[in-house]
């Protein structure tokens, strides 16, 4: 939304509610358009809104060569689930309850972004999770799956154009694995297994919003030599499906200082077989989540905008609800 949009639009609401005004004192009205026309010295509006839209859709921004950005991140996702407590003895049901339960998830993330180039930016993840289970009143605090990132813009952007980026990740098994824990006794803060993705990510500015996509594709990687026990049996081997994802939504200036996102995510995963010791199989059947988020950024310094966000999950296997907060972390260091 730049200064010629906001001066228009005071101007126009000023001379539609009194035109009789208006007529009767030309002058007047002339000396307003005046004070309100752009002065030497003020910022362009398309550079306000690159930086801003930038900070709210992260993944749609590269880093000019040489530079470099830090930016700490905390979430909180709430997971309310059922569960089935069931006893059976001598074929007859002796108990039968629903237990509720829930899973707080709470996320403290660093993420470090260098710029090789104009048109190429890589990146790495760092999260501490920190898990509580009130079922089973089971917590953790560990390292998470620390992630690298290559994002890549095949065509310098042109104003008014559609700017496409390519992007790429390797995920990390560096946190705690669901299928080495005492399933029973502790909490997982990883997936277990290694995974790569990529994708196309596409946005526009259309003044003062900017539109954006995304899809891609994750292949996760298999595990073996497993020796967890589950039950009677001992699991020896993972198999990941493969996954796939698309998001779509805009971001809208409210001000200089404010602007608003929302997008929706759709995910599908593939079903996951688990091999056991004694040669049987089990699968567990694939997954769609929907997911909605809605972020607000808020320019509170010249360098710095703080995003706070709120996701709605749309689907039973996605979170009820998240919560989250980024800032980026300026250094000394670390200034261009």
């Amino acid at each position: 939304m730049n200064r010629w949009f906001v001066r228009g639009f005071v101007l126009y609401s000023v001379v539609g509610l009194v035109p009789a005004m208006a007529v009767a004192q030309d002058s007047s009205v002339d000396q307003a358009r005046e004070a309100l026309a752009k002065q030497e010295g003020d910022e362009d509006s398309s550079r306000q809104l690159e930086e801003v839209f930038q900070a709210a859709e992260k993944n749609y921004s590269l880093q000019r060569k040489g530079t470099h950005a830090l930016t700490y991140s905390f979430d909180y996702s709430y997971t309310g689930d059922q569960r089935l407590d069931l006893a059976i003895t001598d074929g007859s049901v002796r108990n039968l309850d629903v237990v509720p339960s829930a899973t707080h998830n709470f996320t403290n993330a660093f993420s470090y972004d260098f710029g090789l180039l104009d048109n190429l930016t890589v990146g790495t993840r760092v999260p501490l999770v920190v898990k509580y289970d009130t079922q089973d009143e089971l917590s953790i605090y560990d390292l998470g799956d620390v992630s690298f990132t290559a994002r890549w813009q095949p065509f310098a952007y042109v104003p008014g154009k559609i700017s496409t980026t390519v992007f790429s990740t390797l995920t990390s098994k560096t946190g705690v694995s669901p299928y080495e824990i005492d399933i029973n006794e502790q909490l997982s803060t990883g997936s277990g297994y290694y995974s790569v993705s990529g994708g196309l990510s596409l946005s526009k500015v259309l003044d003062p919003v900017v539109v954006f996509g995304s899809v891609s594709a994750t292949y996760n990687l298999p595990e073996e030599d497993l020796q967890q026990v589950r039950g009677a049996r001992l699991l020896t081997e993972v198999e990941p499906g493969f996954g796939l994802s698309g998001s779509g939504g805009f971001a809208y200036s409210l001000s200089y200082d404010i602007s608003m996102s929302i997008s929706v995510q759709l995910s599908y995963s593939d079903e996951t077989s688990l091999t056991f010791s004694d040669g049987s199989e089990a699968v567990a059947q694939d997954q769609m989540t929907g997911f909605l988020s809605m972020s607000l950024g808020t320019r509170v310094s010249d360098t710095t905008i703080v995003n706070t966000s709120l996701g709605i999950g749309l689907t039973e296997d996605a979170p009820d609800f998240s919560l989250g907060v980024s800032l980026p972390i300026n250094f000394s260091g670390l200034k261009d």
